[in-house]
């Protein structure tokens, strides 16, 4: 009987070993990437025997006619499949020109193919070591959009990162007012509406009267000029008008800037401007939102077979660390897209402001476990509707309403719910019947 055991697993591993052979990528190439040059290793079968494999390993330049004489180099050997490392944005030339070509390229996360300890380190052993672990189909491809998609990524990350300019410029300014005890940030809820501007501009045309600065008050500002008058009493010289005359010129290069943008993202957007119209019925998502979730993960969902494996993806689902039967870690997933990630935390702010489904679910997990677990936990909410939005083309999103749960909820699972919070704090309760 024990021999018969051992002659199962025996048969279990030979059976194991010749799928393992028969998975094996016959024509594979590894790329190992730096600014200047790359290495790379091709491993192909060996003429009239099957089991032994040809490698060959070179270097070549990263300008772009090495890089073509390398892509019909690899067309030329018929090779499946080509893998590259992640490595800053050295990758990108890279992948597009052996995209162009024909070839299907792979970019896969460098923590996959890390070596194994003690092993020596240099860029060809890197490259032969990621062809080895890409000719067995040990990795999985990172996503990488298609050109349209691509393009509109770089305009909506710009767009994001001259927004967090303008907001740093700002801060510049609020800072700079309160060197020179300028208190308008105290006054005004936002230094730099209409009113505040034209005070700002009077400050830099030399304009040093508190009370003149307080009469340029618009609108309901003008409740408040006892107390401008107030804040302008201060010691605003030169050397301030000088800083805030450049600083407010960045502000409005930057918004001139922006608005350039939002006009190519529109153009760019317009293929996909029925899936952003579609998007735009979730509850926090806007136009700007939109465009920028399509821009990060694209309109075709087959990238992603289900909207647990988006979720996993973008990094907004609960991480998993368990040994021995012991979970471990606080359940952290780690950092995803991070401008997607931004869209989506912005969204869900804004939704938990709305009477919707999303909005009470918002407001019901921040009360239980804080502001930062709603975010995330509707963060995924929508990126699930998302997922069946951009899947499907007549699907539209549908509120289920804000009182959703609670209308579903076991009304005498709430009875004790109440009845045990109350018992924690001291009382006996006993419960009469409405007449």
């Amino acid at each position: 009987m024990f021999g018969g055991r051992v002659r199962e697993e025996m048969t279990e591993s030979m059976l194991a070993e010749s799928q393992d052979e028969e998975e094996i990528i016959a024509r594979v190439a590894a790329l190992d990437i730096g600014k200047a040059e790359l290495v790379c290793c091709v491993r192909i079968p060996a003429e009239g025997n099957r089991k032994k494999r040809l490698q060959e390993v070179s270097t070549h330049s990263t300008m772009t006619r090495s890089l073509g004489e390398l892509a019909n180099r690899l067309v030329g050997l018929g090779i499946e499949r080509v893998v590259m490392e992640a490595t800053g944005d050295y990758w990108k030339p890279v992948f597009y020109l052996l995209e162009a070509h024909g070839l299907q390229p792979w970019l896969v996360n460098a923590r996959d193919v890390r070596h194994l300890p003690g092993r020596p380190k240099t860029d060809v052993l890197d490259a032969v070591w990621l062809c080895k672990v890409a000719e067995r189909q040990m990795l999985r491809p990172s996503f990488v959009p298609p050109v349209e998609i691509r393009r509109l990524r770089d305009l909506t990350r710009y767009r994001i990162d001259l927004v967090g300019e303008r907001t740093a410029e700002k801060n510049r300014v609020e800072k700079l007012l309160e060197d020179a005890c300028i208190k308008l940030s105290v006054v005004a809820s936002d230094i730099f509406g209409v009113s505040g501007r034209d005070m700002m501009a009077a400050l830099i045309a030399g304009e040093r009267d508190p009370k003149v600065l307080a009469q340029l008050a618009r609108s309901v500002m003008r409740n408040k000029i006892s107390d401008l008058e107030e804040a302008f009493t201060g010691r605003f010289d030169d050397h301030h008008r000088f800083l805030l005359a450049r600083m407010l010129a960045r502000i409005d290069g930057i918004d001139a800037d922006i608005a350039a943008l939002d006009e190519q993202i529109e153009v760019q957007l317009a293929p996909f401007a029925a899936a952003a119209e579609r998007l735009d019925d979730i509850p926090g998502i806007g136009p700007v939102a939109a465009a920028i979730i399509i821009a990060e993960i694209g309109v075709d969902m087959s990238q992603f077979p289900t909207a647990g494996h988006l979720c996993s993806w973008a990094k907004f689902c609960p991480g998993i660390s368990s040994s021995a039967g012991k979970t471990k870690g606080n359940g952290s997933s780690g950092h995803g897209n991070r401008y997607l990630a931004r869209a989506l935390g912005e969204a869900a702010v804004i939704a938990g402001r709305t009477n919707t489904f999303l909005g009470e679910r918002y407001r019901r997990i921040a009360r239980r476990r804080g502001k930062k677990r709603a975010i995330v936990a509707v963060g995924r909410s929508i990126l699930v509707a998302t997922w069946h939005i951009l899947q499907d083309p007549d699907t539209r999103f549908q509120d289920l309403g804000h009182d959703y749960v609670h209308a579903r909820t076991n009304p005498d699972a709430r009875k004790h719910n109440h009845i045990r919070q109350l018992e924690a704090l001291g009382y006996t309760v006993t419960l009469t019947p409405v007449a």
